[in-house]
């Protein structure tokens, strides 16, 4: 069915401008709700992230990377990530898409319907003056003809009734009589004249301008209509874009959702915290009969107990009274002094002690932490943990002070560490061979000779590192044979543990001296050992770490060059070559070391007398030490 606004709706014109009017408010309103979902979405998106980050597991912390349901809500946070990535780029699509070409278009609209209607208006005032100008002229024409037929009527009247007066006036009359004829003709000339013109406007309005108007206004709403249509597909296109990609985010998040498995996690919990111990014996019985005293026996439980209490402050150190004020009272000792000469030989062979903290600059230390802001406050103890965790800490480099299958995992650890620097040593020396052939065979390209150096020191490193290697593998194989030890006891060895333990009188001083130092054990299980005094120091320090868990890296405050090699021996120390450019990281609190940076991975105290320091400008400036 064909419409034609120019036909149909012609003598309409005040409610087309209403119309159109409404559609345009209608399509401001429709942008101004893509607009409100655009900031819902960017708004979804930022909480997403912002929650996807605030649960998002903390480097620093290993658990959660060891578990299958701590991965599965890490790769489910990732997802979410994701997914709020997907959301911000919906939310583009249709700001660029929608918003922005809809406000463009709608001043265009209103531009162009602006000019339809000043069109519909003027033709409208056009014909409205031609009508005014038609009835003026018929009122006239009205006028002349009522005057004309009233001064010839005057006029037969007087030509009926004359007398000689009256025949002067009689001329006079026909002649007024026939100039309002004559007004009245040229006033019927002017009607018709109008008229015609009038009939001509009118059919011209109707015909040919109205039409051709009201088909523009008609031609403009149809193109609003259809850029309405075309907006509402686009956002339907632009949502449907990211469908698939959210659709892969959740299946993702149900694969995650699968791939945990309860069976492994707990049996990595044996392996994280197996200790290999065998489990306490029974408790023998003392015989009180026989003297009518008590006797002495160091498996009795009684005494067992009153032991425990005796050295409860060297065997379980879970006291937190006085804890840090009995650590800063550890004995220190000086570092080495500089070589004569920079010779390698001069620095390595000699013993080295790790940095520790004398009373004087812990009380300096404390003085700073009481005086300081809040931020300079947790910076400070920071300082005083990890300086007091290098020398507490000082556990042996074969381990011993772990449990026997702790130790054995963490022996193996540093094998496959050694063996990836090993491999990645030896690539470095195939790299340099491969250089030095090429620069045998084409002496422009560089000095062969050049090479040699660096060759020498690859070939010292995997020296060590293949040393260190064997030492760490003796190591692990009698750890590995005192399991086997102790599990070949726990399967074979319980019966004639039973019949020692019910011997009435029996003594169990031997048999706990006939014990390998690992199977020793306290009366509930755990693990102890009397001449080894590092686990009372561990335990303190693993004490004092629990407080500081979320802890960062201190910032680099200069840099330093070494002057002389140092080889760190002992725990809490770096090794360094001669010239080697390090990171400061805490400056020298007048024990004679310093805390250094290498690669923001090795940390550890050098001695300050081996190094020349430049601090940065915004802490004291270049200061030397020499």
């Amino acid at each position: 069915m064909s419409c034609n606004w120019g036909t149909e709706l012609w003598d309409q014109f005040e409610n087309l401008e209403k119309h159109t009017s409404w559609g345009i408010d209608f399509l401001e309103r429709y942008t101004k709700f893509v607009k409100e979902r655009v900031d819902i979405e960017l708004s979804y998106a930022k909480q997403i992230r912002n929650l996807s980050k605030k649960y998002y597991p903390k480097r620093n912390r290993e658990d959660e990377s060891r578990y299958t349901w701590c991965l599965a809500f890490a790769a489910t946070l990732q997802q979410l990530n994701e997914l709020a990535a997907q959301k911000e780029d919906l939310a583009e699509n249709l700001n660029s898409q929608i918003v922005c070409e809809l406000a463009r278009y709608t001043q265009e609209l209103k531009t162009e319907r602006k000019t339809h209607f000043q069109d519909g208006r003027r033709a409208q005032q056009h014909i409205e003056s031609s009508w005014k100008q038609l009835e003026s002229s018929k009122r006239r024409y009205e006028r002349d003809c009522k005057e004309a037929e009233r001064a010839q009527h005057i006029s037969d009247r007087i030509d009926v009734e004359k007398t000689d007066g009256e025949k002067r006036c009689s001329i006079k009359t026909r002649q007024t009589a026939q100039q309002k004829q004559q007004a009245a003709e040229e006033s019927r000339k002017d009607y018709v004249t109008s008229l015609n013109q009038f009939n001509q406007d009118q059919h011209q309005h109707y015909h040919t301008l109205v039409p051709v108007i009201y088909q523009r206004i008609q031609d403009m709403e149809e193109r609003r209509i259809e850029r309405v249509s075309e907006a509402m597909r686009l956002s339907a296109e632009a949502e449907r874009k990211v469908y698939p990609v959210l659709s892969h985010c959740l299946d993702a998040m149900m694969d995650a959702a699968e791939s945990i498995q309860p069976r492994k996690d707990t049996r990595h919990v044996v392996d994280v915290y197996k200790t290999g111990f065998d489990p306490p014996g029974d408790i023998e019985f003392e015989d009180y009969s026989a003297t009518m005293r008590r006797s002495i026996s160091e498996s009795s439980y009684l005494n067992n107990r009153a032991e425990g209490r005796r050295h409860s402050r060297k065997l379980w150190p879970f006291l937190r009274k006085n804890k840090l004020l009995n650590l800063l009272s550890s004995p220190r000792q000086p570092p080495p002094p500089p070589p004569t000469s920079p010779s390698p030989g001069a620095a390595v062979n000699s013993p080295h002690s790790p940095p520790t903290s004398s009373r004087e600059p812990i009380t300096q230390r404390l003085s700073d932490l009481m005086s300081s802001s809040s931020k300079t406050r947790k910076q400070c103890l920071r300082s005083i943990k990890r300086g007091l965790s290098l020398k507490l800490v000082s556990s042996p480099a074969d381990c011993s002070h772990l449990p026997p299958e702790q130790r054995r995992k963490k022996l193996q650890i540093r094998i496959n560490n050694i063996n990836q620097e090993i491999q990645r040593e030896k690539e470095q020396r195939d790299a340099l061979l491969k250089m030095r052939e090429v620069y045998e065979r084409s002496p422009q390209m560089g000095d062969a000779g050049s090479l040699e150096p660096r060759l020498e020191e690859v070939k010292q490193n995997l020296q060590k590192m293949e040393e260190e290697l064997r030492r760490i593998q003796v190591w692990l194989s009698e750890t590995d044979s005192g399991l086997s030890d102790h599990s070949s006891r726990r399967q074979g060895g319980g019966c004639g543990l039973n019949s020692q333990a019910t011997t009435p009188g029996s003594s169990s001083l031997k048999q706990l001296n006939k014990r390998s130092p690992a199977s020793r054990e306290s009366p509930d299980g755990s693990y102890t050992e009397d001449h080894n005094a590092e686990l009372h120091f561990k335990s303190r320090s693993s004490e004092f770490d629990d407080e500081f868990d979320d802890e960062e890296p201190l910032p680099s405050i200069g840099t330093c060059k070494s002057l002389y090699p140092f080889q760190g021996q002992n725990e809490g120390t770096l090794s360094m070559v001669e010239g080697e450019l390090l990171s400061v990281v805490e400056e020298d609190k007048g024990d004679g070391w310093t805390r250094v940076r290498r690669n923001l991975e090795e940390e550890g105290y050098v001695p300050t007398s081996y190094i020349k320091i430049f601090l940065d400008s915004s802490t004291k400036g270049a200061v030397t030490y020499i």
